[in-house]
Order: C-alpha cells, then sequence, then structure tokens
C-alpha cells in the first residue's frame, strides 16, 4: 500500500504524531496529514515498520497513542512516527515495510525507578538479543515492582503496540515485593514452559539458589514474553540459554509454515 502524506517539516529524530491535521491537528499538536488513504481506513502499523519512498527510510513506527479527533469527537489511534531524516514540507508517497523484529525490555526495581540505582541488566539483554536478531526497533522501560503498572505496560506493549519480543528483568524470585512472574503468567494466553526449564537448567548449572526463580515465558497476542532475573550476571546467564530458539520461535508464532526439524 502506498500511502500519500502531507508532511510538515520536522528534523530527524522528532516524533510526530501521524494524524488527520485539521485545526492543526489533535491538541493543536505537528501533524502528518494522511491524505490517502483515510486514517480510519490505515491497517495497523505494529512498532518497528518503517515509511519508505522507494528505498529511502523516511520515518518508523515507534509508538501509537490515542488523540481526539478533530471531526466527530471519537478518538483515533495514531501511529508515533520518528524522523529518520529532516522532513521538508509537502507531498509525498510513502509505503509501509517492517523487517526485523521490535524488542521491548522491561526493568522491574523500585530504586531504578527512582533513579537511585543504574539500570545495567536492561541495557544488557538488549545488546544480547541485537547480536542475535535483526532488530528494527527497541526501547527500554523502568518500573517500580508494582504489579498494576506491570500489567499495563505489558498488556500495552503486547497488545497495543505489538512488540514481538517483551523481555523482563527482575523481580522473579520469592521476596515479597518479586511480582513479575505472577503477573506475566495472569495474562498470557498459553506459557511455553521449554524457555523456563532451559534458563533453570541453566542457573542451577551455576549455582543451587536457582531453584527459587519462577520464572515464566509464554505469548500473549503475537508476542513473546520472557522473565529473567534481575542481576547482570543471571540476566546473561539465563538469556543465553534461550537465546538460540528465539528467531524459529517468533517466526513461528508469526505463521511460518516450515518445518521444525533440526
Amino acid at each position: 500500500m502506498i500511502w500519500k502524506l502531507s508532511l510538515r517539516a520536522c528534523s530527524a529524530e522528532d516524533c510526530l504524531p501521524l494524524a488527520p491535521a485539521q485545526s492543526g491537528g489533535p491538541l493543536g499538536l505537528p501533524a502528518h496529514l494522511l491524505l490517502d488513504p483515510p486514517l480510519r481506513d490505515v491497517p495497523f502499523l505494529p512498532v518497528g515498520t518503517t515509511l519508505y519512498a522507494e528505498d529511502t527510510p523516511f520515518a518508523r513506527v515507534t509508538g501509537h497513542v490515542w488523540l481526539p479527533a478533530c471531526d466527530d469527537g471519537h478518538a483515533l489511534r495514531c501511529p508515533l512516527l520518528t524522523a529518520l531524516t529532516d522532513l521538508p514540507v509537502g507531498d509525498i508517497r510513502l509505503e509501509p515495510r517492517k523487517s526485523g523484529r521490535s524488542l521491548a525490555w522491561v526493568t522491574l526495581s523500585d530504586k531504578g525507578s527512582l533513579g537511585l540505582r543504574e539500570d545495567t541488566s536492561g541495557p544488557a539483554l538488549a545488546e544480547m538479543v541485537a547480536e542475535t536478531l535483526p532488530l528494527c526497533h527497541s526501547q527500554g522501560f523502568i518500573l517500580p515492582d508494582e504489579p498494576d503498572q506491570l500489567r499495563a505496560l505489558l498488556t500495552e506493549l503486547a497488545l497495543g503496540q505489538q512488540y514481538d519480543l517483551i523481555l523482563t528483568s527482575g523481580g522473579t524470585g520469592i521476596s515479597p515485593r518479586d511480582i513479575s512472574p505472577q503477573v506475566t503468567r495472569a495474562l498470557l494466553d498459553y506459557e511455553l514452559p521449554g524457555f523456563a526449564a532451559a534458563m533453570l537448567a541453566a542457573s542451577l548449572a551455576v549455582t543451587p539458589r536457582a531453584v527459587i526463580s519462577r520464572a515464566t515465558a509464554g505469548v500473549l497476542g503475537r508476542s513473546l514474553i520472557i522473565n529473567l532475573p534481575g542481576s547482570l550476571k543471571a540476566v546473561r546467564e539465563n538469556l543465553s540459554a534461550v537465546l538460540p530458539a528465539l528467531a524459529h520461535a517468533l517466526d513461528k508464532l508469526h505463521g511460518d509454515s516450515a518445518d521444525c526439524g533440526g
């Protein structure tokens, strides 16, 4: 599908909604005006979708937001575009394509969420995944160990933003504030016990204390969600155990019909 957009000037790395631009756009925000087809008729664009003019990437979908429409009072779900280059004023024809996988990583840490502790495990796991999977988009999040906040974020990332892979770090033990496994398990459409078993086996080979891990993994919508421990060392050990299977798992989750043998 080729889209015709009327662009307002913006610089590389600017983030703007792809939205109707009547009266200056929703809430007066700078907007990209979708001329053809109408925004309501546009299929959902998962995070990581890139808009190309021929073979030149111009902008990438890095989120979605509900904005009030300017005509009938109903809100529209608008993609948020991050400009990949300086965009001039004027009309342009763009084609959406998605190549590679999108990754969201969520660090659970009361102190980290207050800026009292540096998050080292989240960036490390993002780096490890990027070495194994071609990524079209990667985004980190940090939350306190609060179940409602984690529940809301995982639901939005999987069902609202449609990230391919979502990794959580922290909260997999048995302390009173360890909540990631029970929150994740309650949301999943189904679990993937093999992932949890592989991570547990890798950890037990290092320390007998790994037996108290409650980490789970599974599928919500078309997103693969995996719990990981909080420490940098344990993150690397656990993620290394499942990295070789990620590409195949995501391919199958997204409908690949090739045989699983080998």
